[in-house]
């Protein structure tokens, strides 16, 4: 018990017994927990205290709730979520289901690149997952392997709504707007996968930038690599802001002009050089992954 905090685990004795601590991110400390209520094993995430504040924790639970009536197969529903006092100051944490599976980034580790087929396939449940939050007026905004969980053989969507809710409310124009978005890990956007607009503290952020982000995880899982790397998060953002787009049909045998397209048109600089809407890059996807030439093309190159 010496790795859960003691005010932590007292003020939430009610409802959850902390178990262990399983993960720890920029965003989150997160704890295997037995749900007493319903006798179930539960993800509870305590927020960094970076909020700011009362109104960063009301920001944070307003944005929750909103991520709570999602109801989707490829979206982790959010169980609970609340505040608790930590020697005076508010601390916010959700519940989520505890997955057993691993996530996007784990597979990543462990197999360097996916087939085509498979990286299509988690691909266009992911657009799925983010068309239909779309359509409830739902952003991520910090869509990356390690928020794509798989459970079963399929992408399930964490933390929507987290990286919005985490966001600093800087006044437009500011020197301040982008200062949190340079730090690799936060939740406000990771760089790897952060879209540029994002990355330069854009006023408007709107649905287009989870497409960015989509096709940077897609092209990682075709090639290995994310798209733009680099040693700092500023160098990073700087070749995402400036560098050619990449095709990924120059990296991956196997990947047709189709695939190559979708990706090279979702990780344009521009938003209104994407997809007009998920819906559209999903349809795309499904398309290509309807097509029967790109694994068997693999296999005969390979």
């Amino acid at each position: 018990m010496s790795e859960i905090p003691e005010r932590l685990a007292a003020a939430l004795s009610d409802r959850y017994v902390l178990e262990r601590q399983v993960g720890a991110g920029g965003m989150a400390t997160v704890y295997l927990a037995r749900d007493l209520r319903h006798k179930r094993l539960v993800a509870l995430k305590v927020v960094r205290p970076e909020l700011g504040g009362r109104e960063g924790v009301d920001r944070f639970l307003r944005e929750i709730e909103l991520a709570a009536r999602l109801q989707h197969p490829h979206i982790l529903p959010v169980f609970d979520s609340g505040v608790f006092d930590d020697a005076g100051a508010p601390v916010p944490y959700f519940v989520m289901p505890y997955v057993e599976g691993e996530t996007l980034r784990q597979q990543l580790q462990r197999e360097g690149r996916l087939p085509v087929a498979a990286a299509l396939t988690l691909a266009g449940e992911v657009a799925d997952a983010l068309a239909y939050a779309h359509g409830k007026g739902v952003v991520h905004r910090d869509i990356k392997p390690e928020n794509i969980l798989l459970s079963g053989g399929h992408a399930v969507v964490a933390d929507f709504g987290v990286a919005k809710a985490l966001e600093r409310g800087t006044a437009p124009g500011t020197a301040e707007a982008p200062t949190r978005l340079t730090h690799a890990g936060m939740a406000v956007g990771t760089p790897q996968y952060m879209s540029p607009e994002q990355a330069t503290g854009d006023d408007v952020v709107d649905a287009r930038a989870d497409q960015y982000s989509l096709a940077c995880v897609l092209y990682e899982m075709l090639t290995g690599e994310p798209p733009f790397a680099g040693p700092t998060a500023q160098t990073i953002i700087a070749k995402s802001l400036t560098a050619p787009r990449p095709h990924v049909g120059r990296v991956r045998a196997g990947v047709s002009a189709a695939l190559d397209e979708i990706v090279h048109r979702a990780l344009a600089l521009e938003p209104a050089g994407r997809y007009p809407d998920m819906v559209s890059m999903r349809s795309a996807l499904g398309a290509a992954a309807a097509a029967p030439s790109a694994d068997r093309i693999e296999t005969m190159s390979g």
